[in-house]
C-alpha cells in the first residue's frame, strides 16, 4: 500500500467513525485500514464514535483492538471521554481491554470526577467496580465528592452519586485548595441530604 492509499484509508476510517457507519468501518478494517489514524486534533476513530455516541461502532472498534487509552491533543481519550459523557455501555466494552487509570484529562481528573459532576449515576456505578481512584484530586484541588457538591445541584441524582462514592470509600474530609471541606460546601449550598450523607460518613 502506498502512503497516499494509507492516508486515504485513514481519512475514510475517521469519516466513517464520525458518522457511526458500522458497515463502512467493517470494510475498511478488512482492507487493513489503521484503527489509530488521527485527525488534526489527534482524535482517533474510537474517540470520534465516543464523542458522537455511536455505540455499535464503538463496540466494533473496541473489539477490533482500538486503543482505548490514546489521548488527543486536548488530553481526551476514549476511556476518559466516555466517563465524562456518561457512555456507560461503551465503558463496559472497554473495561476488559485495560483502561490506563493513570491517564488524566485536561483538568487533571480521572474518568470518575466528571461523571460525578454531571450525575451520570449508572456510569459512576460502573466506574466504581474498577480500580479507579475514588479519592483522586484534580488540578482544581477537587475530588469526585467535592466536584459532586461544588458543581452539582444537590438534587436526587447528585445525592445518589454522593451516596455511591461515599460507600466506595470517598474520603469525606479531603478539603479543597482553600481548606474548605465537602461538608462545609454542602451546607453552604444548602444541599441538605448530601450534607447528611457526608456527616454520617464522618465528614467534618
Amino acid at each position: 500500500m502506498t502512503s497516499s492509499q494509507s492516508a486515504d484509508r485513514g481519512r475514510a476510517v475517521l469519516e466513517a467513525a464520525a458518522r457511526g457507519d458500522v458497515e463502512a468501518l467493517k470494510r475498511l478494517i478488512s482492507a487493513g485500514a489503521s484503527l489509530e489514524s488521527a485527525n488534526a486534533a489527534g482524535e482517533t476513530p474510537l474517540l470520534l464514535v465516543v464523542k458522537n455516541n455511536h455505540l455499535p461502532a464503538a463496540a466494533l472498534l473496541i473489539e477490533a483492538g482500538s486503543n482505548i487509552n490514546a489521548q488527543a491533543a486536548n488530553k481526551d481519550s476514549p476511556w476518559l471521554l466516555a466517563g465524562a459523557l456518561g457512555r456507560t455501555e461503551m465503558l463496559r466494552h472497554m473495561i476488559p481491554k485495560g483502561p490506563d487509570f493513570s491517564l488524566r484529562n485536561r483538568f487533571g481528573g480521572n474518568a470518575l470526577i466528571p461523571a460525578c459532576e454531571r450525575a451520570h449515576v449508572e456510569t459512576v456505578k460502573l466506574l466504581l467496580t474498577t480500580k479507579i481512584d475514588v479519592n483522586h484530586v484534580n488540578n482544581l484541588g477537587w475530588t469526585c465528592l467535592l466536584e459532586t457538591v461544588i458543581l452539582g445541584d444537590g438534587r436526587a441524582r447528585h445525592v445518589e452519586v454522593a451516596k455511591l462514592v461515599l460507600a466506595a470509600g470517598a474520603d469525606p474530609n479531603i478539603s479543597d485548595k482553600d481548606g474548605v471541606s465537602p461538608l462545609t460546601h454542602a451546607r453552604g449550598k444548602r444541599q441538605t441530604e448530601i450534607a447528611r450523607l457526608i456527616e454520617v460518613a464522618g465528614g467534618r
